[in-house]
């Protein structure tokens, strides 16, 4: 299995890039979470080795390891996560999988049973007519298992067997010879298995069976590898990373069935009440945990207690299922779905129309500004997810912003991660920004009483509704924050429309502008009424808006000092569409439609160049929309 082909090419180039990922996510809230937990185990020396295998005993006992690697491919991992032990019967799902592979269902049924039995691992557990194994986690189970491995020689399936393993964990996995030969001559008990086995027909000769099954729980891993291995039954089969697929997706969810049921022998019942997810325990010391369609997760500790559980394993998987609410009575949909999109301030821009010049900045700067829009269930996988997406960026991101809008529930852990993302971000000059949330006042209430606990004196950004928040990160890219209630008063000649003319072609035009004000409030122009003048804002700021019979109008944009607008209905004619409100106090210079007609009599130059002005104005806001759906729909 070694040096060549489309597994190694991948295991390459996911070792290429797991440094600078393993750096970027050491400043994950996910990352500290796991740290934390390992250090709260470490001292825990309750178990001992397994020492009926003379090789097992040989283990260091203190050796403990965490990691988490997600449907999405990333890998979270603490303690001594690249240490290799043997797979042991952590081997057993892959095997039945293998065989629900090459016979079917029924075949493997015939033979198989799925019943759990209460029992020990090495348990006789045969129903007493057929004399088949009652469940394939168990010995008599797993070894019936192996003999079902399609090959052309015992050499063959064995090859075969190991490559399937390598595609689980997404690297050439080797068999240790010293361990192997260690459980084949002291395997006398799985023997008399094989032999009870042959006597009921479900083998025909159990030799290569055993020798099979002693081979396929020699195999080596690592606490990466192991969780890995679960990441790809938790999807669906595909590794992850590499894309390879291990497993079809219709025998996966009866492999994960058996795992829940019987994974954990007669200690699989509490293991459903207090952890609820699929596993599987092997005496090597691993545990592999599966949450379907969301993430795996492998523990590494080779002190057992009576049932040949990892103890510290056990201790772990019952924390983490707790503390991030992954049991799978609770699980939400997949960590894939909850970003409804991803883009940059640079990307899509706030409802408010700027000056070229203002616009030009957050174009140029806008891309450390990323926006988030977040939907369905927040709870650990999802915010696992968005966590990664920010700290991934590293220092490139200045400011994110998270929408809640169609977040429909967020979970406590989800809570917890996001106030140490915040504090994170903090501590490192970047700006969290929450929006829409008004439906989530419980997360604004515990994030704030996380904070004052903490005794921190940076406050929780939170603004009402999307575009708000984008405005409020542009008017923080221009340095305008301090000012954006009174923008200054911008002359003429700076216009957006006018900025094409020379000074005496303002001086030719400024006799046919009118002067007007309007107060806070007041309605410039309103929707239904004729459209007949040009408006060219000299200072303030206005609301461009839809009528709305639910409420308030719905705003549409908001345009300062330097803008113009109800120009296209002008020379189209008819009756505006929308209704224009002064925010603050404004001052125009209107130009009226008999106005433009004597402009284009007298200086008709004039004229054409502010129809070019207005054309290149609307060009540029179909072109920054069509820009924005790009964005949106990426």
């Amino acid at each position: 299995m070694k040096g060549s082909g489309p597994l190694a090419a991948a295991a390459a180039a996911t070792q290429r890039g797991d440094t600078a990922a393993q750096a970027a996510r050491a400043s994950s809230p996910i990352q500290r979470y796991l740290e934390g937990l390992h250090a709260r185990y470490a001292g825990l020396r309750d178990g001992e080795v397994a020492t009926y295998i003379p090789e097992l005993a040989k283990v260091d006992p203190d050796k403990f390891a965490i990691c988490i690697a997600t449907t999405d491919g990333r890998v979270y991992e603490v303690g001594d996560a690249r240490t290799r032990f043997t797979i042991q019967s952590i081997s057993k799902p892959l095997t039945y999988g293998l065989a629900l592979g090459d016979h079917g269902l029924d075949e493997v049924m015939r033979r198989i049973g799925v019943e759990p039995t209460g029992d020990a691992f090495n348990s006789i557990s045969l129903e007493p007519d057929t004399g088949r194994p009652l469940n394939p986690m168990i010995n008599a189970g797993a070894i019936a298992a192996a003999s079902m491995v399609s090959g052309h020689s015992p050499q063959d399936k064995a090859a075969r067997l190991l490559a399937v393993y390598s595609m689980y964990a997404g690297r050439s996995l080797e068999i240790d010879a010293d361990v192997f030969e260690s459980e084949r001559s002291t395997g006398h008990r799985n023997r008399a298995i094989g032999h009870m086995l042959r006597n009921f027909e479900i083998l025909d000769d159990p030799e290569p069976a055993l020798d099979l099954y002693f081979r396929q729980c020699s195999i080596t891993v690592d606490c990466r590898g192991l969780s890995l291995i679960a990441a790809t039954l938790a999807n669906g089969g595909v590794h992850p990373v590499t894309g390879e697929c291990a497993l079809d997706a219709v025998h996966v969810e009866r492999v994960l069935s058996v795992m829940t049921t019987c994974g954990l022998y007669d200690a699989a019942g509490e293991w459903v009440f207090r952890v609820g997810m699929p596993a599987k325990s092997g005496v090597g010391g691993g545990i592999l945990v599966v949450l379907p369609g969301q993430l795996g997760i492998g523990v590494f500790s080779p002190r057992l207690d009576a049932h040949g559980n990892s103890v510290r394993g056990l201790e772990v998987c019952k924390d983490v299922s707790r503390d991030l609410d992954l049991h799978f009575l609770r699980s939400a949909r997949s960590s894939r779905s909850v970003f409804r999109a991803q883009y940059s301030v640079a990307e899509v821009n706030s409802k408010r129309r700027r000056p070229q010049a203002e616009r030009d900045l957050i174009h140029q700067a806008g891309r450390s500004v990323r926006v988030y829009e977040l939907q369905g269930d927040l709870l650990f996988p999802a915010i696992e997810a968005v966590v990664s997406a920010m700290v991934e960026r590293g220092v490139e991101l200045a400011t994110a912003v998270l929408d809640f809008k169609r977040v429909t529930a967020v979970g406590g852990p989800a809570v917890r991660i996001l106030y140490d993302l915040i504090a994170t971000m903090q501590a490192r000059g970047q700006q969290l920004v929450l929006a829409s949330c008004e439906r989530h006042s419980r997360l604004l209430r515990s994030l704030d009483e996380l904070r004052l606990a903490a005794g921190t004196d940076w406050r929780i950004v939170c603004l009402p509704d999307l575009d708000a928040a984008i405005e409020w990160c542009e008017n923080g890219l221009l340095g305008t924050s301090a000012r954006v209630g009174q923008p200054p008063a911008v002359p003429l000649a700076a216009n957006d429309l006018c900025r094409h003319l020379d000074p005496l072609e303002i001086a030719a035009l400024e006799p046919l502008l009118a002067l007007r004000r309007y107060a806070p409030g007041q309605y410039i122009v309103s929707h239904g009424e004729a459209a007949h003048a040009l408006y060219l804002i000299t200072s303030g700021q206005v609301k461009v808006a839809m009528p709305s019979v639910a409420g308030a109008p719905k705003r549409l944009s908001t345009l300062s000092a330097g803008l113009s607008f109800g120009e296209l209905a002008m020379i189209n004619g008819g009756l505006r569409s929308v209704d224009v409100i002064a925010v603050t106090a404004v001052q125009c210079r209107v130009l009226d439609a008999a106005g433009l007609e004597r402009l284009g009599t007298s200086h008709p130059e004039i004229k054409i160049a502010l129809l070019k002005s207005m054309l290149r104005s609307a060009h540029e806001i179909v072109n920054r929309l069509s820009q924005e759906v790009i964005a949106l729909a990426g």
